[in-house]
């Protein structure tokens, strides 16, 4: 097994949020409910990258930021509707999603 880290993020509707993440290529691969009307856990990826949005309360902070690494940054920001800006380190967008965690998606100069 490859060794690898998966942020989870705290969401309030798990399957919208898992809608907003396919608009930045991220695919739905599994959900888990303990029982009906319990909070929603769902597994994103976009080929290595994976998430955790996680409907529990206590699973983590509001306000999170990631940092994305993608190879066409024009075409998130395409996506969105946001400029490109040009940092020191690569050309990136930033993001909020639909429960104010940050992103911030960068690509190569």
């Amino acid at each position: 097994m490859d060794e690898k880290i998966t942020p989870i993020l705290h969401v309030g509707d798990a399957e919208a949020s898992a809608a907003w993440y396919s608009r930045l290529g991220f695919a739905q691969q599994w959900e888990h409910r303990f029982e009906p009307g319990f909070p929603l856990f769902v597994c994103v990826s976009r080929g290595p990258m994976q998430l955790y949005l996680s409907e529990h309360r206590d699973d983590a902070r509001p306000d999170t930021l990631l940092y994305l690494h993608v190879g066409d940054v024009d075409a998130v920001a395409a996506e969105f509707g946001v400029a490109v800006e040009n940092a020191p380190w690569g050309r990136e967008v930033h993001l909020r999603d639909p429960d104010g965690n940050r992103l911030r998606i960068g690509g190569a100069r």
